[in-house]
Parts: C-alpha cells; sequence; structure tokens
C-alpha cells in the first residue's frame, strides 16, 4: 500500500490594517498594486477583507512595502504602480527604509523613488552647491525642481531661478518665430513641465509674479543671485567658461542644483565640456555634494533602465 505525499506547507506571513475602507486605494484598481509586488517579489498575496496574508520567501518584505504603502494611503496620497516600485527600491529585505517627503505646495507632497534620490535630497539639504550626475530617467531635475519648490514653501528663498545651455541636441532648428520668450520657450519646455507637476497651477501665478524664474544660460552673466534657488539644467552643455560664470553667480542666502548627463553632451567637437571640469576641480571642496546615479536608479518607465544599460554595454 502506497503512503500517500503530504503537499509542503507553505509559510504564510499575516498583516491586518485598521481601515477596511483604504484596502481598495492600497491594493489598486483590478489589484494591479498586488500583481506588482508579486510579480517584483516572487511572492502570493491572498486578501481577505482588511487581512492580507502573504506566502514566498519575501513574504515579510512585502508586508514591510505593504505597510509602508498604507501608511501613504492613510496621508491621502494616492498610490499608483511608481509608488510600489518606490517601496520595493527602499527596501532591501532585512529593514524598510523611509523616504522623507517634502511639501512643495500646501496640498502637494514628493517623495524621493530610490535611495540614490534619498541620498541626492540629503546632500540638498546639507550643502550650498550639489551636483546630480548621471542617465536620463534617474529624477535629477524633477527633485531638484521638488526641493527648490519646497525651499519656496518653507520661505527660506524668496526666488526659484532655473536655467540650461540653449542648445539643440544634435540637429538644427533655424529661425524661431516669435519675441524673445516665445524663441527660448521650447528649450526651457522640460524645467516647466517639472514646475508645473510638483507646484500645479500655482505656479503659472509665480512665474507671473517673478518668484519663480526660468532662464537661458547666457542671461545669468552678470548677475548676483541672492536668497535664490538655482537650478542649472543639462550642464554637460556647457563649455568651461560658462560653468564657471553660473557658479560664480551665488549670492548671499542661496543655494544651487546642477543636473547632467556626460553621457549625452550636444557641445560641438573640440569645446571643453563645463561639467566635466568642475566635478574634477571641485571634489572634495567644502560645501559642495555630488550624488551620482546610474541605470538601476531610472525611475521613468523600466524600458528605460534596460535601454540605458545596453548603451552603456556598448561604451555608447
Amino acid at each position: 500500500m502506497k503512503k500517500s505525499k503530504k503537499k509542503p506547507v507553505t509559510e504564510q506571513y499575516a498583516v491586518e490594517f485598521a481601515d477596511n475602507r483604504l484596502m481598495a486605494a492600497l491594493s489598486g484598481p483590478h489589484q494591479k498594486n498586488f500583481a506588482r509586488l508579486e510579480q517584483r517579489l516572487d511572492i502570493r498575496i491572498t486578501q481577505r477583507g482588511n487581512r492580507i496574508a502573504l506566502s514566498g520567501a519575501e513574504r515579510q518584505r512585502g508586508a514591510a512595502i505593504l505597510a509602508a504603502l498604507y501608511a501613504r494611503a492613510e496621508a491621502g496620497e494616492s498610490i499608483t504602480l511608481a509608488e510600489v516600485d518606490s517601496e520595493i527600491r527602499f527596501t532591501d529585505g532585512s529593514r524598510a527604509q523611509t523616504p522623507g517627503a517634502i511639501r512643495t505646495a500646501a496640498a502637494r507632497l514628493t517623495r524621493p523613488r530610490s535611495p540614490a534620490q534619498s541620498a541626492y535630497l540629503e546632500l540638498m539639504r546639507e550643502h550650498p552647491l550639489v551636483f546630480g550626475i548621471g542617465p536620463a530617467g534617474t529624477g535629477k531635475t524633477y527633485l531638484a525642481a521638488a526641493y527648490g519648490a519646497h525651499m519656496l514653501y518653507q520661505r527660506k528663498v524668496e526666488r526659484l531661478i532655473l536655467s540650461r545651455p540653449a542648445l539643440e541636441a544634435g540637429e538644427r532648428l533655424g529661425f524661431l518665430p516669435g519675441d524673445l520668450k516665445e524663441k527660448i520657450d521650447p528649450y526651457l519646455r522640460p524645467l516647466y513641465d517639472a514646475l508645473f507637476d510638483v507646484l500645479g497651477e500655482q505656479a503659472t501665478r509665480l512665474i507671473e509674479q517673478g518668484v519663480i524664474e526660468v532662464a537661458p544660460l547666457a542671461f545669468m552673466r552678470g548677475r548676483t543671485l541672492s536668497r535664490a534657488f538655482v537650478i542649472l539644467d543639462e550642464a554637460q552643455n556647457t563649455t568651461a567658461a560658462q560653468m564657471k560664470m553660473v557658479l560664480t553667480r551665488l549670492g548671499e542666502d542661496s543655494q544651487m542644483v546642477v543636473t547632467g548627463d556626460p553621457g549625452q553632451s550636444d557641445l560641438p567637437g573640440g569645446r571643453p565640456e563645463g561639467l566635466a571640469e568642475a566635478l574634477s576641480i571641485l571634489e572634495g571642496v567644502e560645501g559642495v555634494g555630488i550624488q551620482r546615479f546610474s541605470d538601476a536608479d531610472v525611475v521613468r518607465h523600466a524600458l528605460v533602465s534596460r535601454i540605458v544599460r545596453a548603451y552603456t554595454a556598448k561604451g555608447r
């Protein structure tokens, strides 16, 4: 007589949440948030009311992530797949890190979405000059704009000044119609996008009042920027002379963040790159912080990270 084989007992880790009304926000539409956790951590999630059971090797890590997401839902934040991915990045299996949120407007919070972004935010809190260096999609400009908006909201600065070189990305656009503002706006659109995302419609009013200024790099010469938060974006497209010029604009009670991707320079051949020179000269100088991002820190579409990795592997 054959003995029947016993099915292996699957260990579970259960967590129960207090407010049943928040479970829909936690699980997401059609339980997409749970599905993302199951896929990324190779676990199984079962929900009954406000009780969730998790099975799999990473079940406790999954429970910690759910607890962090539930806390966000309690605070009135929306829980999207981006927030799920963010919390996954902030756990290492043994402990959960808590990314600090910054308030950019009365009803708006921004959180770092990776440990590198969290370190970047800490550098901005501690240093008057910070460099954010790395590939596209790592949130360098976005988080700098969010922190600048936070400084405005906290009344720690009086102005937010955003600048970038007006240089085409590998193509000549020719004559652009309109007045000066209309000519330079296409080059500065990424900065406007970041501002409207972290401030909402309030950004329009602040721009009209001159509290927020978006200007091409050429307009910075001769100025002293006091009580301001300054962002220089696309710094890989600055020459050595331009970089020195803009870094020496800092005035009393001001702070500057310089962002760039050394792998995407559009400078004509033979011209010295200001970003690379500044990094080699200023690394280790007191008051200067440098945060380097990699393809692992990309927070856009998951495919962007793989694209960056593929190009890097080919030396491009």
